[in-house]
């Protein structure tokens, strides 16, 4: 998953009335991994038909994505990769990990953001398929360090392409990948023997490094999206994916009907990710995709304090809450952290409303409409 401080999915998802039809509806001081500002993603959806299963400037991306966003659709292949009932889950394990290669490491963040983010392909060579919304797990170089002898412990990453990867060929896959960097808690100073492991291993590969990965587990928690659904987001990996799927691609029978609404949220706007992308989207589609921005250290909220991504919910809250009371589905993920401010901001908008918090939480957990993934792997 795209690591940062705290990342964020919201994904709402609610029946819609025809085919086309729509409406428009801190790091935790103990680890002291340095992601500085808060990073969250959220993603609403709306659907009406058929279903579909998948399961968070300076610099660009130097692939095809950005170039392709907000353009003809794109052809991709092999169009098989739609046949699959299941999402495919074990196809490797840690003990026989798959040797992929690495296509590229770009920095997809300007000189002023807080840290690093990376966008990282890889060739699979169409022998690890997936679904969106799924993982990848990449097990670092290295000895275990509570295991002497032993390989590293697999890091989770969801998946930040579609299924058809960023050549459209089925053969790479994306992850969007943020440094973990550790601060001695006194002096504040950098210490690069305690960085997080894998995340740097992987913003430091180069072109035709080797890396070894597994496919997802049965564990891992997907959702179901609808290509006719309205949706809003997720860390911005996944969501990533499900965009270009809605938005880029050209997919038989597959066609997105809905609204999509993509909240983000990050420091500044040097720290914005995949923003030429989205910004493509929504000049292309403006009646299918909304695009919403919390940028903590330049926005300020009602209060006159930094504008978080729970800020940006309560401004819309009305439109939010109408979609759960419809059926829809929210989704989050992130770190730990991450719920309590989101949490006591629904709280306070549903009390607003005459609604019982714990009450209404209970239903959605009930209707399976709420679903919480936190990403812990550094």
């Amino acid at each position: 998953m795209a690591h940062s401080a705290t990342v964020t999915q919201i994904s709402v998802s609610a029946p819609l009335g025809g085919d086309t039809s729509f409406r428009r509806s801190g790091i935790n001081k103990k680890c002291n991994l340095s992601f500085q500002d808060k990073l969250w993603a959220s993603k609403l959806s709306l659907d009406s038909r058929t279903n579909h299963t998948f399961s968070r400037k300076q610099y660009r991306v130097m692939c095809m994505s950005v170039q392709q966003a907000g353009r003809t659709k794109v052809a991709v292949t092999p169009i098989e990769l739609e046949d699959a009932k299941e999402p495919p889950i074990n196809l490797y394990r840690p003990k026989e990990p798959y040797t992929a290669t690495i296509v590229s490491v770009e920095r997809i963040v300007g000189s002023k953001a807080p840290g690093e983010t990376c966008h990282i392909v890889i060739d699979h060579g169409g022998n690890v398929p997936y679904w969106e919304g799924q993982s990848y797990s990449i097990i670092p170089p290295g000895e275990n360090p509570k295991k002497p002898g032993a390989p590293q412990n697999v890091r989770l990453y969801s998946i930040a392409s579609t299924r058809y990867g960023d050549s459209f060929d089925g053969k790479t896959a994306s992850l969007c990948v943020r440094r973990a960097v550790y601060y001695d808690p006194e002096t504040g100073k950098k210490d690069s023997s305690k960085n997080g492991v894998c995340s740097n291993f992987l913003c430091n590969s180069k072109p035709g490094d080797k890396i070894q990965l597994t496919g997802d587990a049965p564990t891992r928690r997907r959702s179901k999206c609808d290509p006719h659904h309205d949706r809003n987001g997720d860390r911005c990996g996944p969501f990533r994916a499900y965009l270009r799927r809605m938005f880029m691609e050209s997919i038989p029978n597959s066609r997105f009907g809905g609204l999509a609404w993509l909240f983000l949220g990050v420091a500044n706007s040097d720290s914005l990710l995949y923003d030429d992308e989205f910004s493509g989207y929504l000049r292309e589609y403006p009646d299918h995709f909304r695009y919403d921005k919390a940028l903590s250290r330049e926005h300020k909220n009602k209060k006159g304090g930094k504008m978080y991504v729970q800020d940006k919910i309560e401004e819309y809250s009305d439109e939010i809450f109408k979609l759960l009371d419809g059926g829809a589905h929210i989704y989050f993920c992130g770190l730990k952290g991450m719920m309590p401010g989101i949490q006591e901001t629904l709280k306070r908008v549903a009390e607003q409303r005459g609604d019982n918090w714990e009450e209404k939480l209970k239903l959605l957990k009930k209707n399976k409409q709420w679903h919480v993934e936190r990403n812990t792997h550094k």
